[in-house]
């Protein structure tokens, strides 16, 4: 146990000493806000506010299509396709059974593309004008008081109770949960990747420099093995929480400094926006939330099951990376071709955990939460919806269980891949012969 501490010191005091793990831990915060506040002004700035002329002569739509921060409308009679640039619109759009419209549907005329906002907004207002519009015709009701009434019904929204919880006052939000569920999973996923390979790396460093033909003469390959792979994940522990606090900083530094109606420029384009990037969701869902609704996620269980899995995730597929990295010698293409079994599971964590974000309680999610190789990323995409209700007991300790037992089976098969490995020069090994090497 000595020797193993003494590589878990080494592996760990190496790297954090260096002026390269200071420097990458100091400046990729920096440059992931700098980046999101450039792509945040660039955004507002290059978005234009379209103006569009509406060619109604019956005047059927004027009271019910309303301008936006977007888009802004005019019915003006003296506008036809062949002078709306000249008089300064952006584009033409012409109501059914106008001019040149011969159609039932509205012509939206333009000289160049409008954006993907401004399209979208502009088929929004039109939908919600023409609903406004039957609904007042038939009903002889005025349209602002359409507008009104489905104001006044928006506002009510159904509250999901657990029976445990009835009486207590808790809330529950199904996309709360979601985006925890979304944002614990692939932060799990992103480490597994960055350092599962600089395990990977850091391995063949040591048998590219000779290093480890020293080492494996006085340890045995299973300490050595174990002691690498806790070394280097303290380091990347390190490293990430430290990455957490600067980026909580900067983020909440850059909200306060950024100017009110560019936020608000910003929530109108990823509102009218179909397709927005899912972990940007859960990010703007969870600062959204109100606040009663956070006590119903268990948040002491959520934060102990990810440090749990984000350690035993790593630890597990470590193994393999450094076993991998043992293996090959100074060809990429080689450990490019010997991890594609390794990161083919992870690949596949992510997609079924898209699956049990929408059905925690499925058998796919059930069954996968359970093996190894997707636990760590399933499982905690489930526990925010709950325990014990959601994830039973028994599937949660069975989970952890099987992931320790896998860490050690996958450790105890590494240390043996790697005992043959590190002496192995000038020869491009196969999973086949490294098969061969567990067996010896």
């Amino acid at each position: 146990m000595n020797k193993t501490m003494l590589i878990i010191r080494r592996e760990y005091l190496s790297r954090v000493r260096k002026k390269t793990f200071i420097l990458t831990t100091i400046l990729t915060p920096l440059l992931f806000v700098g980046l999101i506040a450039a792509v945040t002004y660039i955004t507002v700035k290059g978005t234009r506010h379209e103006r569009v002329a509406v060619v109604d002569p019956n005047s059927i739509f004027k009271s019910v299509l309303d301008s936006s921060s977007l888009v802004s409308y005019d019915f003006r009679r003296d506008v036809d396709t062949g002078n709306f640039t000249r008089k300064g619109y952006s584009a033409l759009l012409l109501a059914p059974h106008t001019g040149i419209n011969r159609d039932n549907n509205f012509q939206l005329i333009t000289e160049r593309s409008l954006s993907r906002f401004s399209g979208d907004q502009i088929n929004r207002d039109i939908s919600r004008a023409l609903e406004n519009s039957m609904i007042s015709q038939e009903l002889k009701i005025d349209p602002m008081r359409i507008d009104s009434i489905k104001e006044r019904a928006g506002k009510i929204k159904v509250t999901p109770i657990k029976k445990t919880e009835l009486g207590t006052g808790v809330k529950n939000s199904f996309d709360l949960a979601s985006a925890v569920g979304y944002a614990t999973a692939f932060l799990i996923y992103i480490t597994l990747f960055i350092y599962g390979v600089m395990v990977m790396r850091g391995v063949m460093e040591e048998k590219t420099n000779r290093i480890a033909e020293v080492m494996v003469s006085s340890v045995k390959p299973f300490q050595m093995m174990l002691g690498k792979i806790i070394g280097i994940g303290a380091v990347g522990l390190t490293q990430f929480l430290i990455w957490i606090v600067l980026i909580t900083g900067l983020s909440l530094l850059a909200a306060q400094l950024l100017p009110h109606d560019a936020l608000a420029q910003m929530d109108a384009a990823k509102n009218v926006s179909a397709n927005g990037q899912q972990i940007s969701d859960a990010a703007n869902t969870i600062s959204k939330a109100p606040p009663g609704i956070f006590s119903s996620i268990n948040w002491f269980m959520v934060v102990g099951c990810f440090i749990f899995y984000f350690i035993g995730g790593f630890m597990f597929y470590a193994s393999l990376f450094a076993a991998v990295g043992s293996a090959v010698n100074e060809d990429p293409q080689d450990a490019q071709s010997l991890t594609l079994p390794i990161t083919l599971p992870i690949v596949l964590a992510i997609v079924i955990m898209v699956n049990s974000i929408n059905d925690p309680t499925s058998t796919l999610a059930t069954w996968s939460s359970m093996v190894p190789f997707f636990s760590p990323i399933v499982m905690m995409s489930r526990i925010p919806f709950g325990v014990p209700d959601t994830v039973p007991y028994w599937q949660l300790i069975l989970s952890m269980l099987l992931l320790v037992l896998g860490f050690l089976g996958t450790t105890w098969l590494s240390a043996k891949i790697y005992r043959t490995g590190i002496l192995l020069y000038g020869k491009k090994p196969n999973w086949k012969e490294m098969i061969k090497w567990i067996r010896r």
